[in-house]
C-alpha cells in the first residue's frame, strides 16, 4: 500500500512542477482532463520504478560526490532520475517532455519539496 501512496504523492508533485515550470516540464500526449490524469499517473509509476531500482546504484556509486558537495549532489542526482523518466516516458506516443538539464534540476527540486511536504501532510505510517 505504501508503494501506491508514493505513486499517488509523485504524481501530485509531477503535476505540481508541470504547472510551475509549464515552459520546460510539459506533459504530451493529453487531450482530456482524463487521460492527463491517466498519463500523470503512468508517469510517476515509472518515476517510482526508476527511485527504487536505478537511484540506490547511483547513490551508491556517487558517494564520493555526495560528501564533496555537502549533500547537494542530490539534487543532481534526483534531476537525473527525472531525465531518465522522460526518456523512458518518450518511447510512447504521451509522457513527459522536459527542454533541458537545467529544467529537471527546478523540476527534481519542485518535486522533492512537494513530495516531502504531502507526506508529511498525508496520513500514513509515521515510524
Amino acid at each position: 500500500m505504501s508503494f501506491v501512496m508514493r505513486v499517488i504523492i509523485n504524481g501530485l508533485a509531477i503535476w505540481l512542477a508541470t504547472v510551475l515550470l509549464s515552459d520546460g516540464l510539459t506533459i504530451v500526449g493529453a487531450d482530456s482532463t482524463g487521460e492527463k490524469i491517466l498519463i500523470i499517473a503512468f508517469i510517476a509509476l515509472v518515476f517510482g520504478i526508476v527511485n527504487a531500482v536505478v537511484k540506490p546504484i547511483v547513490q551508491i556509486l556517487s558517494i564520493p560526490l555526495y560528501i564533496l558537495t555537502l549533500g547537494l549532489f542530490t539534487l543532481v542526482v534526483n534531476a537525473l532520475m527525472l531525465l531518465l523518466t522522460a526518456w523512458i516516458t518518450g518511447f510512447t506516443d504521451w509522457g513527459l517532455e522536459i527542454e533541458g538539464f537545467w529544467w529537471a534540476v527546478g523540476g527534481a527540486l519542485i518535486i522533492s519539496i512537494a513530495s516531502f511536504l504531502l507526506s508529511v501532510l498525508l496520513p500514513g505510517k509515521n515510524k
